[in-house]
């Protein structure tokens, strides 16, 4: 969606030109719900005055659903997730070195992660050379997230915690 955004932007909020360099591509039949849908994106942009920078709240609403999942399962004292919680300590020092990067904008980590992570796309669409030591980050910041996203689709289902409920209620 960060990507989708960027989009939007780079086409000045004009929903003719989106139409134009995006929207043709799609079959006929699909058009005017993709021409809605963006439509109804710009719009949400322009009343969440994300119309230069930033991130509509929907998009943000899913990072911090992330972070809060992130922060119980760290919380968590069950071996369970002795393998999430490897893979973040991993993840950790590129976590602290791309924050200390930032500058003033202080990211939490999960959202430096998804930060981390877009950046490795626009590199590769725009055909940057990537350093085998930043490949190597990026490379982790994926499993991690990979993990994560696992997780966020397991407790979506509510069976993340399941057998822990199961225990409480026993």
């Amino acid at each position: 969606m960060w990507q989708i955004e960027d989009l939007i932007r780079a086409n000045g909020l004009d929903i003719d030109r989106i139409d134009d360099t995006i929207v043709k591509g799609f079959p006929e039949e699909s058009r005017k719900q993709i021409h809605e849908w963006y439509e109804s994106l710009i719009d949400m942009m322009r009343r969440e005055d994300v119309a230069a920078k930033g991130h509509l709240q929907m998009n943000r609403n899913i990072i911090g659903a992330l972070a809060d999942l992130h922060r119980q399962i760290m919380a968590d004292p069950d071996s369970d997730f002795d393998e999430y919680r490897r893979e973040f300590y991993n993840t950790l020092p590129f976590i602290v070195e791309l924050r200390a990067k930032s500058g003033d904008e202080k990211a939490g980590e999960i959202e430096t992660c998804f930060n981390a992570l877009y950046a490795q796309l626009l590199l590769r669409l725009q055909h940057k050379e990537i350093s085998p030591e930043t490949e190597r980050a990026f490379k982790q910041i994926s499993q991690f997230i990979s993990l994560l996203a696992r997780d966020f689709t397991l407790d979506e289902r509510e069976e993340l915690f399941k057998n822990k409920d199961e225990d409480k209620q026993q």
